[in-house]
């Protein structure tokens, strides 16, 4: 098929039978598990999904790669193994991969770098999260999340909070067309539940905190918390649970944080 990438939906193809095959490696896709893949485009890993995991839900925005991917793969969509839905990820329900029971769906996908955060966010928090989930994104951010430098950002906490994210190799400009401006690369989140908190109440402090606390990066973690709350002696909390009362958002580990949102949704239940 010859489709001009739309820049507006910042459409990068990836040509690398390396990459997809690491990608489907990563995912860990079987023949009893569904995955939901986001842009599809021209079908080169759904493709190779389609020969591991028993379902693939494919998720396409463009309506004409959508038409193609129809045509592409009437045989396995006719069987049932393949489902195309055209429209936007960030519109879609997660709660709908419920109604393919007894499955626990993987979510894999290459998405336009502009909409990482929200994907996450998105799949991440929904009532009903994947069980594992590998993106393809830029390479810094991946290098971010996994906290390379020791320094923690607001993104890689959210997702340290929901799973345990394993940077799986650099994918290399080249690897797509057309050519991005920087390096991508795999990125898996593990083990993807709400064990780390005690119900909906803790999960909303914790949010809570975390947003406040990186609002101002330069700012010391106790100057921040204030516009959670000027009742509450921040310093004095921070010091209880171990940590350094003059400490940037950006030194603390999960466990603080989570630890933090449980102090404080003790004091609030108070």
């Amino acid at each position: 098929m010859k489709h001009i990438a739309k820049k507006s939906l910042g459409q990068n193809f990836l040509n690398s039978p390396g990459a997809i095959s690491k990608m489907v490696s990563a995912a860990g896709a079987r023949e009893k598990d569904i995955v939901l893949e986001i842009g599809p485009g021209k079908g080169v890993l759904t493709r190779a999904l389609l020969n591991t995991a028993g379902k693939v839900v494919a998720i396409e925005k463009d309506y004409e790669l959508a038409a193609f991917l129809h045509e592409e793969f009437k045989k396995e969509i006719d069987e049932g193994r393949l489902e195309i839905i055209e429209g936007d990820a960030l519109d879609f329900d997660p709660q709908k991969m419920s109604f393919y029971k007894n499955f626990e769906y993987k979510l894999i996908a290459n998405i336009p770098y502009n909409i990482t955060g929200a994907i996450f966010e998105k799949f991440l928090s929904a009532k009903y999260q994947p069980s594992v989930l590998v993106l393809l994104i830029q390479d810094e951010v991946a290098k971010r999340i996994v906290a390379k430098s020791s320094k923690e950002s607001i993104l890689s906490i959210s997702i340290k909070a929901y799973g345990d994210p394993v940077y799986i190799q650099k994918v290399v400009r080249g690897s797509f067309f057309p050519i991005p401006g920087v390096d991508s690369a795999i990125l898996a989140v593990n083990n993807i539940s709400r064990n780390n908190f005690e119900d909906l109440e803790h999960e909303t402090v914790f949010f809570s905190l975390l947003k406040i606390g990186f609002s101002h990066k330069r700012k010391k973690l106790a100057g921040n918390l204030r516009d959670y709350s000027k009742d509450i002696e921040w310093r004095t909390i921070l010091s209880s649970i171990g940590v350094d009362s003059e400490i940037r958002a950006e030194d603390l580990d999960l466990k603080d944080w989570i630890l933090l949102g449980k102090t404080i949704l003790d004091i609030n239940r108070s």
